[in-house]
């Protein structure tokens, strides 16, 4: 599915994706930096009605917000690492977890695993932005 939207028709995304994603997904977030990826992780926050402010976990690698929304920022972080500080793990609490960065080595193990997977690519475009939403499970 492709979708444009605003900051004020993020709405729109955000709708389609808890109309379509299961209640445990692992969402991959793909675009440039400063593409959009956190703003949405923030709309998704607002829609389930968690007032914590979302930043980008470039630092601390995970941000939870309430008890199903998980965010991640693997920039600078290699799958060793990853599974070595126990963040693989995370992945099986129930809850929308939101990757950004995430490497295609990550997802090659998270599919054979048997996690619901899909991906959501952002693309900047004037005043708004394209969203790409597939699924990447078999």
């Amino acid at each position: 599915m492709t979708l444009t939207a605003t900051l004020d028709t993020l709405h729109i995304v955000v709708d389609y994706l808890r109309e379509t994603l299961p209640d445990h997904a692992i969402v991959f977030l793909r675009g440039d930096l400063a593409s959009g990826k956190t703003t949405l992780t923030q709309a998704i926050a607002r829609a389930e009605g968690i007032e914590a402010n979302v930043t980008s976990p470039t630092f601390s690698l995970q941000h939870v917000y309430g008890d199903r929304l998980f965010h991640y920022d693997l920039y600078r972080i290699d799958m060793e690492a990853f599974v070595g500080l126990g963040l693989f793990e995370e992945f099986e609490r129930p809850g929308w977890h939101m990757v950004e960065w995430g490497s295609a080595e990550l997802e090659s193990l998270l599919s054979q695993v048997g996690f619901s997977l899909y991906e959501v690519v952002i693309e900047p475009v004037g005043d708004g932005r394209i969203y790409r939403i597939n699924s990447l499970s078999n």
